[in-house]
């Protein structure tokens, strides 16, 4: 009889755990991190002492079919950015400060030089969270997963004080911002490469300045931790929602009391490059605003005193911002988005 092995079967304990050591060594370096946890079975997290009455937070998320166009471009360097982001940008927004995150990637076959690259994006996009890398899992899936894609999903805990504190009283004519995205971030892309297969596309082709259509689609999505968690401390901001699949109109609402809707004016966006290049191929302007973020990551929500502080904490944040509508009374509106205005494709 013919001796079978794990191996045989296409999972490589071995590679997985060369690959383990070789990541070891940059984990280690959290000063956040009890350091006889690594390679462990779970990992454990220090939480600060003066942390009143602590809620932990907890988000997890991917980053979609995105994905694709890392494979496609062989670049692998910040699509592990995109994973953390996704997560710690859900977490800000119900005002918790991101503690940990944890990774899993699912492969057909490992790739080490590439498993090397996603998780040294997944740990820049910590540390620009400010937050710990607490572990993770890769698993090979042959036969499952073909040989050459993988998957991705993270999971991230952040903390809040749970000091009781009033909900945030939004009224009629508060102002709503959008503090502007990388680009499309990590959503809208099953449409995106629909639309190059479906014309035949070269990802090399450039259509902003040195830019190609590929590094567009490729950007990391912006984080917004820094910025966010400022301003909820100074109180300058009431609310916000993290612009996602949906986009403005499926998200702004969550973070909307039945007092209030949203009134946007579509004037005023500064619409990206890559964004009238996707809608000149025949998709809607309903479609694109409920599909992607449109330019706009991040959406505040203030009363209009507080803009010059916004205005002066935004700056230092070197994030590009725009006023693009305002609450208004519930039953004067049958939508909790309404829009106004059209987006402008040209150039």
């Amino acid at each position: 009889m013919k001796k079978l092995s794990y191996s045989s079967s296409g999972v490589s304990i071995n590679k997985g755990n060369k690959f383990v050591s070789e990541i070891k060594n940059i984990i280690r370096k959290d000063k956040n991190l009890k350091k006889s946890n690594i390679g462990g079975f779970s990992g454990q997290y220090i939480l600060d002492p003066k942390i009143k009455r602590p809620i932990l937070v907890g988000a997890t998320d991917g980053v979609g079919t995105k994905i694709e166009i890392a494979r496609m471009m062989r670049n692998h360097k910040t699509i592990g950015i995109d994973l953390v982001a996704m997560c710690v940008n859900d977490l800000i927004v119900d005002q918790a400060k991101p503690l940990f995150f944890l990774d899993y990637i699912s492969t057909g076959k490992l790739d080490i030089s590439k498993g090397k690259e996603i998780i040294g994006g997944i740990i820049k996009g910590c540390k620009m969270s400010n937050c710990s890398l607490l572990g993770g899992e890769t698993a090979e899936h042959p036969e499952v997963d073909s040989n050459d894609k993988y998957d991705l999903a993270g999971f991230c805990v952040g903390v809040k004080s749970g000091v009781a504190k009033a909900s945030p009283k939004l009224k009629e004519n508060d102002i709503i911002v959008g503090i502007s995205s990388s680009g499309l971030h990590s959503n809208g892309y099953s449409l995106v490469r629909k639309i190059i297969k479906e014309n035949k596309i070269k990802l090399n082709k450039k259509i902003e300045k040195n830019k190609t259509i590929g590094e567009l689609l490729l950007k990391p999505t912006e984080i917004y931790v820094s910025p966010i968690l400022e301003m909820y401390t100074k109180k300058i901001i009431k609310t916000c929602a993290h612009i996602t699949g949906g986009g403005i109109t499926e998200n702004l609402p969550r973070s909307l009391n039945k007092n209030v809707s949203a009134k946007i004016n579509l004037e005023t966006f500064n619409l990206p490059t890559i964004f009238k290049w996707i809608q000149s191929f025949g998709v809607s302007q309903n479609e694109m605003l409920k599909t992607f973020n449109c330019g706009y990551g991040m959406i505040v929500i203030l009363d209009r005193t507080k803009f010059n502080q916004f205005e002066k904490s935004i700056k230092k944040h070197k994030l590009k911002y725009s006023i693009i509508g305002n609450l208004v009374n519930s039953k004067k509106i049958n939508k909790k988005v309404s829009y106004i205005g059209k987006l402008n494709f040209n150039d």
